[in-house]
């Protein structure tokens, strides 16, 4: 199998550093070209599921904008320009609940959609995580923080309580490693 080979590209909206669409002109391995391929550009992510020194998960209840009602989240956050996603799993599991932790996994960087970019989902669990100092969020959502027993975590996914696709796929890995 060959991948398909960008011919060409123009930015038709520069919204601002959280969204950029790009149109593209792509070949595809037998030849065929298809014009006018929408190329969508954000910030690539991190997803911490963080299991403490006692062995539970530490996550929030909180709402999202495109999450309806309540949801399980984990930490998380964008990657600053240049920043490497475990120096940012690291900020945001500080900055977010305070903690820093003993271990870290990864368990995979995944593009958010295959076929049309919308940047790359960094996944992380934190091990052995403790209380290092005070929260220093900026989150915009209400949230609260909530400790749950693996068998918990466990139900909450299969409840379908963890309401975005990388929190239930960081989740369901990162109960492989536990």
């Amino acid at each position: 199998m060959k991948p398909w080979t960008t011919l060409s590209r123009t930015t038709i909206l520069n919204h601002s550093k959280w969204l950029s669409v790009e149109d593209h002109t792509i070949q595809l391995p037998n030849g065929t070209i298809i014009e006018h391929w929408p190329w969508i550009i954000s910030p690539d992510y991190v997803n911490v599921i963080v299991q403490n020194v006692d062995g539970d998960f530490v996550c929030f209840r909180q709402t999202k904008y495109a999450a309806h009602g309540i949801t399980l989240a984990p930490v998380g956050g964008y990657l600053d320009e240049g920043e490497e996603p475990l120096a940012c799993a690291k900020r945001e599991l500080r900055e977010e609940l305070g903690y820093e932790a003993t271990e870290w996994i990864h368990l995979g960087s995944f593009p958010c959609d295959g076929n049309h970019g919308n940047g790359t989902a960094n996944l992380f669990l934190a091990r052995g995580a403790y209380k290092a100092g005070e929260i220093i969020a900026d989150d915009l959502e209400e949230q609260e923080i909530v400790t749950l027993t693996r068998n918990e975590l466990m139900q909450a996914l299969l409840n379908g309580e963890f309401k975005v696709l990388s929190w239930s796929t960081a989740v369901a890995l990162a109960l492989f490693h536990v």
